[in-house]
């Protein structure tokens, strides 16, 4: 074990401690809903740190489904999955991608969170693909596994329009011709639009979906810091959800101040634009809950000057009182670093009538508070096109013990026979949920 390990076990150890009274005595579960309990803010020279350790999955073992589902691994040994998006003619791709790694290293802080985040993946190199499974006759057991696209530059968005396969690479919207059945393409992409990339790249992924007419993609675009230490030049264009036209690739902010919308989804009943997004960190063990909002054109959330409408974070300087002012608060809390990255609404009839008409979204877990928080699939009920209840766990047991992790859910998706397909990304594997009859 190398120095800076031993010092950045002794810190996590220390902060760890330092932590625990303030988390026991909080109901994390008040943090789900409209109306979230938020405590009094913290600061903090180094925050607490404390991220599960890898221990992957054995060959039999699986996440732990609710009563009236089963579970079973679509696919294994992965490199690093993080999006999954089913084709119309019921092929499945598989996004395994991971970040360009342009991070400023500047303070201490930034030397235990590069070692804690490099840790949390184990050694599976990110391949920056996808891959395509084709289970034709729908059991959820793929008869073909095949490389679809190579050689992207940290992909995480994907999807098709028409003959129009659009992939958000962390720098680009890149576009590629698709026919159905096609198993695998060779020939380059066209650059649609750039996207915020390097040289710091802090939030990497972009999430990518298309308006209900196809017109219109709409990207979420993370900040480049947690709450601007890398200066506000380094934050133009981020924080914020884009609308891309693709006859022309012209592009515009739909709606800002939202600190890494991780995931876009159009409400099926309604065709309103909604996004899980991450809120920051450093705050305290519970503070700020992450996200489940509609995205309004022209609204401001609120990043980074202020939390859950119109809260002020007390760090940012010089402050924007006249942005605070027009910041509205996210419709849903998720409860603070459950790091929602994966929304799916569901409209189809396999899953019992209790999934039906709300959102599933994909916890990948906490890593700044000493109790775990996340690691779990939801399911938000919906009505008339709003959230309508509590938060219900759907897959659970990717947390080993009191210190492990099996895996991490990220993206969740529906494919053609109505089941549940999530990417976990620690597990390198693709579980598909179904009904149990």
């Amino acid at each position: 074990m190398t120095a800076l390990r031993r010092i950045a076990l002794l810190c996590l150890s220390m902060l760890a401690l330092a932590g625990c009274n303030d988390e026991e005595a909080f109901d994390t579960q008040s943090q789900i809903g409209p109306n979230p309990v938020l405590p009094e803010p913290q600061q903090y020279l180094v925050p607490p740190m404390r991220l599960a350790k890898p221990v992957g999955w054995g060959p039999n073992e699986t996440p732990t489904v609710s009563k009236g589902l089963k579970i079973q691994a679509m696919a294994r040994d992965l490199a690093n999955p993080r999006t999954v998006y089913p084709l119309p003619n019921g092929d499945v791709l598989v996004v395994e991608s991971g970040g360009p790694n342009l991070e400023p290293v500047e303070r201490p802080k930034d030397l235990i969170m590069g070692w804690l985040m490099a840790s949390a993946h184990g050694g599976t190199k990110p391949g920056n693909r996808i891959t395509l499974l084709r289970d034709a006759n729908g059991d959820g057991v793929p008869e073909l596994r095949t490389v679809f696209i190579d050689h992207l530059n940290s992909p995480f968005g994907v999807v098709l329009v028409g003959e129009d396969l659009y992939v958000a690479n962390t720098d680009a919207i890149i576009r590629f011709h698709y026919t159905p059945g096609l198993t695998r393409i060779t020939e380059p992409g066209t650059k649609l639009a750039d996207l915020p990339g390097g040289p710091i790249d802090h939030h990497w992924t972009k999430a990518l979906t298309a308006s209900p007419d196809g017109s219109l993609l709409y990207v979420g675009v993370g900040s480049n810091s947690n709450i601007t230490e890398n200066g506000m030049e380094a934050e133009k264009g981020r924080a914020a959800v884009w609308e891309v036209d693709r006859a022309s690739g012209r592009a515009r902010i739909f709606a800002g101040g939202i600190r890494n919308p991780t995931s876009l989804a159009f409400e099926p009943q309604t065709k309103v634009l909604w996004a899980v997004a991450n809120e920051r960190d450093e705050l305290g063990p519970n503070l700020v809950p992450d996200y489940l909002t509609s995205v309004r054109e022209g609204a401001f959330y609120g990043w980074p000057y202020s939390y859950y409408g119109q809260h002020v974070d007390p760090r940012v300087m010089p402050q924007r009182p006249d942005l605070v002012a027009k910041a509205i608060p996210p419709d849903y809390a998720l409860s603070s670093h459950v790091a929602p990255l994966g929304l799916a609404f569901y409209t189809a009839g396999a899953l019992p009538e209790t999934y039906r008409g709300g959102a599933f979204i994909g916890e990948h877990g906490s890593w700044d508070r000493n109790r775990f928080n996340g690691y779990k699939v939801v399911y938000v009920p919906f009505q008339d096109g709003k959230p309508s209840g509590k938060a219900q766990d759907v897959v659970t047991g990717f947390l080993a013990g009191e210190d492990g992790a099996h895996g991490r859910p990220v993206g969740v998706a529906v494919d053609r026979t109505g089941a549940l397909l999530i990417a976990d990304d620690l597990g390198n594997a693709v579980w598909r949920v179904s009904a149990a009859q």
